[in-house]
């Protein structure tokens, strides 16, 4: 099926062009892009992305996106492209405010059709070469890492190769694709996809750099950057994989998410960050916005995050969860490794537990337990959840 280019959107066009670009001292870097693979309807984290589009969903109080445009801002990336299939006014509208607030342009690219992890980057072949020649960033949207980039960029001049990647370490290397390179180099030697027997415990962390003249290998056509086109670099020896440092979690389902969630926490924690809260009601890592009021007698903690406007009654136990914006939970409640969408009410003496989600504007009735249940938006839970199960 052919390919039908759409116009792409950009924010605040005309104010850009009086804008100078901004160049970080730290960086030899003068001018760099980056594109993010944003994808489609993000069916792996329903009931949540049933009222946003994923990467507007909350992590740790903000939008999962954010927390990348910002790492991306840090190391002087001028632009970002948002390669989308799904909802990009709602995606552009809002980050327009923070496209002012962090000085950094962020555009579109839609498709028309699903053209997979390496379609994209061909879509926005124009948007991501300029006459600068640099490399540029690619990130999967669903990855959370401490996104250690200045060092990648350093790792991809040294090695001279045409891409690089991020690989993290895991415990179960049969599970992934994992990539197995030299240990001195970094220089990758091939891809073995969930292998039998024990080839290495490196898997593809989902954050790129890349030279200009990768994309010349890439046809406007569904195509998977891991499959087809990094194996080719490789059997040049032009790919490179470097270790990532710190955590990392594909945060594209609730399970994950809730242990993503951990992660980062321990991560702030470790940077001894003043973000996270304290005192006697606490337990552990604990993010707490500044305008969520907190009563007597709760135990908070370990690793959740409460968001901004929520409401926590007296008596409250939390532990393992996010509690999005907007939320309230009366009295008494006990809530542990679960999501609360936005702008929900839990009851007084409820019990919600084992990967329960709740969908956005969703009312739990006092003293009543939920067991996993998957909650779509705008409903009300009369009777208890004994089992995991959707609630339509």
């Amino acid at each position: 099926m052919p390919v039908r280019l759409v116009e792409s959107f950009s924010l605040s066009q005309a104010s850009k062009k009086k804008k100078k670009k901004t160049v970080n001292r730290r960086q030899s870097i003068i001018t760099m892009k980056a594109l993010i693979l944003v994808g489609g309807f993000g069916t792996r984290l329903r009931p949540l992305t049933l009222s946003f589009p994923k990467p507007l969903v909350d992590f740790a109080n903000k939008p999962m996106i954010l927390h990348q445009i910002e790492a991306l801002k840090e190391i002087g990336v001028t632009e970002v492209v948002l390669a989308i299939n799904y909802q990009p006014e709602v995606m552009l509208n809002f980050l327009k405010q923070f496209e002012t607030k962090l000085g950094i342009k962020i555009t579109c690219s839609q498709e028309t059709e699903p053209l997979g992890t390496a379609g994209p980057l061909a879509l926005a072949r124009d948007k991501l070469i300029d006459e600068s020649g640099e490399p540029f960033f690619v990130l999967n949207s669903d990855v959370i890492s401490e996104y250690p980039l200045k060092e990648m960029i350093k790792f991809h001049k040294a090695h001279g190769g045409e891409a690089s990647i991020m690989v993290t370490k895991v415990d179960e290397p049969s599970k992934y694709g994992v990539v197995v390179t030299e240990e001195d180099t970094g220089k990758v030697e091939k891809f073995v996809e969930k292998p039998k027997i024990f080839v290495g415990n490196k898997i593809n962390a989902g954050i790129y750099l890349l030279n200009p003249s990768v994309l010349d290998r890439i046809q406007l056509r569904p195509t998977s950057i891991e499959k087809e086109v990094f194996p080719k670099i490789a059997a040049e020896q032009k790919l490179f994989a470097m270790v990532l440092p710190g955590f990392w979690m594909d945060i594209g389902q609730p399970r994950d998410y809730i242990t993503g969630l951990r992660l980062y926490l321990n991560s702030l924690r470790k940077k001894s960050s003043s973000k996270l809260a304290a005192g006697p009601h606490i337990v552990g890592n604990v993010l707490v916005h500044e305008t969520a009021a907190i009563g007597e007698g709760c135990l908070i903690g370990p690793d959740v995050a409460i968001g901004p406007g929520c409401v926590v009654e007296s008596g409250v136990r939390l532990s393992r969860c996010t509690v999005m914006r907007g939320v309230r939970i009366k009295k008494h409640a006990c809530i542990s490794s679960s999501i609360i969408g936005w702008h929900s009410t839990v009851g007084q003496w409820a019990r919600i537990e084992n990967m329960t989600i709740l969908g956005e504007d969703v009312h739990v009735c006092d003293e009543i337990y939920s067991n996993g249940g998957v909650v779509l938006p705008h409903k009300e839970i009369k009777s208890s959840i004994l089992k995991p199960e959707i609630v339509m």
